[in-house]
């Protein structure tokens, strides 16, 4: 076994294997920082590339993508609040509040470093597994599975900020939007309207993107200024890289959190990072920065979501099990180059298994020295103007969000949602909550019927079942003992509303589309509509509790955030209806001359009305972007929503 360790260290020294590790994680990199892509979509681009070649130099390569795009995803998650992947989700909620106050690169260096250290150590834990890690891996069934989502959502109430009661009416949102489309247990279409696109669901990425990046953009359009709120970075990477030393437990046990995970067929990066977060608001006392800031909270998750590739790796290689859809598409991969996973791999192609094995540890030391030494240059971006950077981000996330599907729908649901994550941001609703819930919601709607079908209520007497249910315990326990900050249950709090109205509305307009959700599940058969009844009637009952607060005189406790923040918000120049009719308007103009044409149009328009540019700079600013999505749409052969212009003409490339 020493013999193969060392013997694939060697192999992957080699220049021509090295050379082909470092291409595939420069790719990861690029794939990362890109809205909607991520692993699945970088590893599918490879697939026809590796098709009869030697296994020992495309192995390091798929590798070194796959180990990278949690990496270079902290890039528009930190700076522009834009969650590359669905593992970046949870880094925004303190990595972009930095930015705004002029520590980007700080939160970038403690990222990378503890993206590094969590990486490296599922690659050493992958390792060690592999004559270990598989009656562990057998004794985790359904049941145990479903507990491990019952723990996460539990965490929820850690994220809520000062009031409970929102936050959990929120994870129920997410629950009720996580089961649209088809039910595992019947395959009846729920809340679908007669959709196709729905019927499969509303993609991750367009959720992710709608809760985090379109309600911060609007809100730093409405301030008229830069990112960051001071015109400095702070000190920097270093700083941030001292940082995760001296959290080095924190790290280790996120780390450890990731890689358990990831090793749970399929939950993956979205679900750990949550749990991570969760994790670092349960054990730490001073959590009055979490959400606003805290350089912990960008360390948290950014250990478990590279830790996560380790541990999605032992189901994958050991029984040919993907942990993750990324793992998924490499087992694709492993097959097409004659590389059967399972227990024969390690019995007969053991020194590849330790190549994969270097190649994981090694990729995310390059990736992450990479990033590190991109990290400041790149966070200048934050000390410029935001009129200048918004049209070409504003385009970048319906970039990303058509990437999904790749269906028109997907724009329209973007700007839907995103309307619905700006008024969630102004009214204090938690945002992070409802991305939880929906996550979770399809696995725990299955969870529940594959447990009560494989082992009826006998589940609850396994082993795994009663120490997660211990934990479970504890959590709740531990949530019950956190309390808000004194100022938010006080009515003249810094966040108490200075106008009930337009909160009471969102409040009315929520309970009637839980309303409508009851009129759907009624029109179902028993199995079918369960799990969303439940969530809904357990949400509406939130809801009341929420609105009948709200009566009282001293309000702040159910909606105490952001209309009086809101109003004053550093002399907003214009309402968020302003805003989402500029959003609106991209897709207007990619209705009319197609995507490629219409960003010409839009970024053009943005720069010169918005901006403040002259014509020249604003055409040129249009021209790059028309060079980007030509590029990207050339290499890595991307599709592209077509307009009227298209149906009409025979347009040359690339505005065809």
């Amino acid at each position: 076994m020493y013999d193969m360790i060392v013997t694939g260290l060697i192999a992957l020294l080699d220049v021509e294997h090295f050379a082909f590790l470092f291409a595939g994680t420069m790719l990861g990199l690029v794939v990362g920082i890109l809205p909607g892509l991520g692993g699945i979509a970088g590893l599918s681009l490879l697939l026809p590339f590796v098709y009869g070649k030697d296994p020992t130099l495309v192995l390091p390569m798929m590798v070194g993508l796959l180990a990278v795009t949690n990496t270079s995803d902290t890039f528009p998650a930190v700076l522009m609040g834009i969650p590359g992947t669905s593992g970046a989700q949870a880094t925004v909620v303190d990595g972009f509040p930095l930015a705004k106050r002029g520590e980007a690169a700080r939160a970038l260096g403690a990222a990378f470093s503890a993206s590094m250290i969590g990486g490296v150590f599922g690659a050493l834990i992958l390792t060690l597994s592999i004559y270990v890690a598989r009656p562990l891996i057998l004794a985790v069934g359904f049941g145990e599975q479903l507990m491990l989502i019952i723990l996460a959502l539990t965490m929820v109430g850690m994220l809520t900020g000062a009031s409970a009661i929102k936050g959990l009416a929120m994870c129920g949102l997410g629950l009720l939007l996580g089961s649209i489309g088809a039910a595992p247990a019947t395959g009846e279409y729920r809340l679908s309207f007669d959709t196709v696109y729905l019927s499969d669901g509303i993609p991750l990425v367009i959720v992710g993107l709608a809760m985090f990046a379109v309600p911060e953009m609007v809100e730093i359009l409405r301030r008229g200024q830069t990112i960051s709120e001071t015109a400095e970075l702070g000190s920097g990477t270093l700083r941030g890289f001292w940082e995760t030393l001296r959290h080095k437990w924190l790290v280790l046990r996120c780390s450890a959190i990731g890689l358990l995970i990831g090793a749970m067929p399929g939950l993956g990066s979205s679900v750990s990072t949550w749990i991570a977060y969760g994790h670092l608001a349960q054990t730490t006392k001073d959590r009055e920065m979490l959400g606003k800031g805290d350089i912990r909270g960008v360390i948290a998750p950014e250990s478990a979501n590279n830790a996560d590739n380790g541990g999605a790796l032992i189901p994958t290689l050991m029984f040919g099990i993907p942990g993750s859809g990324s793992m998924a598409v490499f087992l694709g991969g492993l097959i097409l180059i004659g590389v059967e996973p399972g227990i024969g791999m390690i019995e007969r192609h053991l020194d590849l298994t330790f190549l994969i094995m270097w190649s994981l540890a090694l990729a995310n030391v390059i990736g992450t020295g990479t990033c590190l030494f991109l990290a400041k240059p790149i966070a200048r971006l934050t000390l410029i103007r935001y009129a200048v950077i918004a049209p070409f981000m504003i385009v970048i996330i319906y970039f990303g969000a058509y990437q999904a599907t790749q269906s028109w729908y997907d724009l329209l649901a973007l700007f839907v949602l995103g309307v619905l994550g700006m008024y969630m941001k102004r009214f204090g609703w938690s945002r992070p909550a409802l991305l939880i819930g929906f996550v979770l919601s399809m696995k725990l709607d299955a969870a529940v019927y594959q447990s009560v079908q494989v082992y009826g209520a006998s589940f609850l007497e396994r082993t795994g079942v009663l120490i997660l249910l211990g934990l479970i315990v504890v959590s709740i326990f531990l949530a019950a003992r956190m309390k808000p900050h004194r100022e938010a249950l006080t009515s003249d709090g810094p966040h108490a509303p200075a106008n009930k109205a337009p909160q009471m509305i969102f409040l009315g307009v929520l309970i009637a589309c839980f309303g409508y959700a009851i009129y759907d599940a009624f029109r179902l058969t028993f199995l079918a509509r369960v799990f969303p009844l439940t969530v809904t009637l357990s949400t509406l009952v939130l809801l009341g509790a929420a609105a009948l607060l709200s009566l009282r005189k001293r309000p702040a406790y159910v909606l105490y955030d952001s209309e009086r923040e809101w109003a004053a918000n550093a002399a907003p120049q214009r309402g968020e209806l302003h805003y989402q009719a500029w959003i609106l308007g991209l897709i207007g103009a990619t209705a009319l001359f197609g995507f490629v044409l219409g960003t010409f149009v839009y970024v053009a328009t943005f720069l010169r009305v918005k901006a403040r540019s002259a014509w020249r700079p604003a055409a040129l600013g249009g021209l790059g972007a028309v060079i980007l999505f030509a590029l990207l749409s050339h290499f890595l052969v991307l599709d592209y929503p077509r307009g009227i212009l298209q149906s009409l003409a025979d347009m040359p490339w690339p505005f065809n």
